[in-house]
């Protein structure tokens, strides 16, 4: 038996500790006072209390945590330190295992201009746009002249959405670099950015990757989450209706080259944006750890991801049995204690807390009824997921099993991914990432 300590909190930590303990082993997490009532603490073997929630985010306080309960594996889940070089190398240093790949791998792919950089010896194609960094507004902008407006800025340490702007025109460019920039300084402490053409009719659509230890990488059928407010994800689907049997086989091919090209070891996702127009892929960048939409992927290939992390972890590079082709269809709904129309946190104590269940429903929740949304967090409440045998069927699905969730005390999304799940583009699957932009002009239903 092992102990896997799980360096994160919420509804990720409460599902890597449910698979933890389906394989016998314990699950140890480490939690704020503000914490202690939540379903990922009382449901762990281990426990130890950090002296703050900014803790998370602190190297030597998750280390000196996982070390304190006996840990062997260190699970990062995501966002945190999850694609941390620096905690990865402490971790191994410290004689536990990290799952995931290695701190040399993080640091390349975790960089986009690295990243972009190895996507093309790895013969992706890249959006118009700079080689590499770019540090000076001058520079900047005769890239994106070069490329063509609209433009996209990217922070080069960024990522979830955070050190991103479209600039429309040139007009903009310069106070919009100034933004990005000093927002990149401030987050990441690092404010280079790279420039790229922005593709504005496109589809967000993202691989599965899993690399083994013996050199070879699986990549199993792709995500659509092109369902995004202010860049971020808030509805996923696997696989993606914009794309026919050969474009699959054709972009997962080129996600399991690069995967290997770079000796990328674990659970990682290659990310693309789709031109609708063209029909062209190109790639955005390589997330180094398991994604929040994960269980869209585990519904239609049949698959525990977090268990083979573990397995992989351990060196074995038998993969498990799986679906090759993706099997039905899968949504996912983020379940956010946020307003609807703002998009702006609404924490608060959680008076009633009712969450569907039945054939085809998956929910991984971070809370229950009488626990507190805090401010300190994300404010990710739960995922409601949802299988069928076609898409039509899991649209209808996702709209019962969300008809059927309450959530009374701190504000929620509902009301919005009810107004996404009736949007007539998404309905009949011709919508873009411009989806959300375009419903926020609309009235309330």
């Amino acid at each position: 038996m092992s102990v896997v300590f799980i360096a994160n909190r919420g509804e990720i930590a409460a599902r890597i500790l449910r698979t933890v303990r389906e394989l016998g082993h314990q699950g140890a997490v480490a939690f704020p006072g503000v914490d202690a009532d939540l379903p990922y603490v009382t449901s762990a073997d281990l426990t130890v209390e950090l002296s703050g929630p900014r803790d998370f985010g602190d190297v030597e306080a998750m280390v000196a945590a996982a070390r304190s309960v006996g840990a062997d594996l260190v699970h990062p889940g995501y966002g945190f330190l999850s694609e941390n070089a620096a905690f990865a190398r402490a971790v191994e240093a410290a004689g536990m295992v990290f799952v995931g790949p290695s701190p040399d791998v993080i640091e390349l792919m975790g960089d986009k201009a690295g990243a972009r950089a190895a996507a093309v010896r790895a013969g992706l194609a890249v959006a118009p746009g700079s080689d590499g960094a770019v540090e000076t507004v001058d520079e900047a902008r005769r890239v994106a002249e070069e490329a063509g407006y609209p433009v996209m800025l990217k922070a080069v340490a960024g990522g979830g959405g955070i050190g991103m702007a479209v600039v429309p025109e040139a007009a903009s460019f310069d106070r919009a670099f100034e933004s990005v920039t000093s927002r990149a300084a401030s987050v990441f402490g690092d404010s280079r950015v790279i420039v790229e053409r922005y593709i504005e009719r496109s589809r967000h659509i993202e691989v599965q990757v899993m690399g083994l230890p013996d050199g070879r990488a699986v990549a199993l059928s792709e995500r659509d989450c092109s369902v995004q407010r202010r860049h971020q994800k808030v509805v996923e689907e696997s696989p993606s209706p914009a794309l026919d049997p050969d474009a699959r086989a054709s972009l997962l091919q080129r996600a399991a080259a690069l995967t290997e090209s770079v000796g990328y070891v674990g659970a990682g996702t290659i990310e693309f944006i789709h031109d609708l127009d063209s029909g062209e892929s190109f790639f955005l960048e390589m997330n180094t750890r398991l994604q929040v939409e994960h269980p869209v992927t585990e519904a239609v290939h049949g698959v525990d991801l977090v268990a083979w992390q573990l397995r992989i972890a351990a060196g074995d590079s038998t993969a498990p049995e799986l679906s090759v082709e993706p099997r039905g269809h899968a949504i996912e709904l983020r379940l956010y204690a946020e307003d609807s129309e703002r998009f702006l946190p609404r924490p608060g104590a959680i008076e009633t807390w009712r969450m569907p269940d039945g054939e085809g429903i998956r929910v991984d929740a971070g809370y229950a009824a009488g626990t507190v949304v805090t401010p300190f967090f994300d404010p990710l409440l739960a995922k409601l997921i949802v299988w069928a045998p076609s898409r039509a069927e899991a649209v209808e699905r996702a709209r019962e099993a969300l008809g059927r969730t309450e959530i009374i005390g701190p504000g929620s999304n509902i009301r919005f991914l009810t107004r996404v799940l009736a949007e007539p583009e998404f309905v009949e699957a011709t919508h873009d990432t411009g989806i959300v932009g375009r419903m926020s002009t609309a009235p309330v239903r």
